[in-house]
């Protein structure tokens, strides 16, 4: 299956309130429709994860973003044109006043873990999605994330619509990405380093 029918297929997938597994520019994920509550509590009870507990979403684009937080503070701007370089490792960014998601997405205090992927797969399947899509890690709550496909849980695997193929075959360490938190009043706190 070449790149572009994975693709092709993830996204109808994930139009029709489906949920796929992927690799992403950290870890495989577990992914759905950011916009969809029922494909979100589907991710929640896959993973067996408490849903008070938030999950990461990934976009394509500085204007996707832009769609589902009120009010990006100026700090997160800087931080995400230092990301783009590509040197850096992979960072989610915590923004209050999330709009436009899934409501048992969005944390207890209003706020959203967003991150802009720069990996070529999940940047594209982002694109033409035109949608934030979740990225969990494909893994049961409590147990190691998948760094590599052949580490998923095949209890996981059975529970979703679509394993996408891009990347089956890669054996190379992978970590989960840094966590920023970012407050609309410039307060910058490190969750995850």
């Amino acid at each position: 299956m070449t790149r572009e029918e994975d693709i092709k297929k993830a996204v109808e997938v994930l139009r029709k309130g489906g949920v796929i597994i992927y690799p992403t520019d950290t870890v495989w994920g577990i992914g759905c429709d950011a916009t969809n509550a029922e494909a979100v509590k589907r991710v929640y009870d896959i993973k067996q994860r408490d849903d008070s507990k938030a999950m990461i979403c990934l976009v394509d684009s500085d204007a996707r973003l832009q769609r589902y937080v009120r009010n990006v503070p100026d700090v997160a701007w800087q931080l995400i044109d230092s990301l783009k370089d590509g040197d850096v490792k992979p960072t989610t960014i915590i923004l209050d006043g999330a709009i436009n998601l899934a409501e048992n997405l969005i944390a207890d205090d209003g706020s959203i873990a967003l991150r802009i992927t720069q990996e070529a797969f999940s940047k594209e399947l982002c694109y033409r999605f035109q949608k934030a899509l979740v990225s969990t890690s494909a893994n049961i709550s409590g147990e190691p994330a998948a760094q590599n496909y052949g580490d998923i849980d095949p209890r996981i695997l059975e529970q979703v619509d679509y394993v996408c193929w891009s990347r089956r075959q890669e054996h190379k360490p992978h970590t989960p990405s840094s966590i920023i938190r970012l407050r609309e009043n410039g307060e910058v706190t490190i969750i995850r380093s």
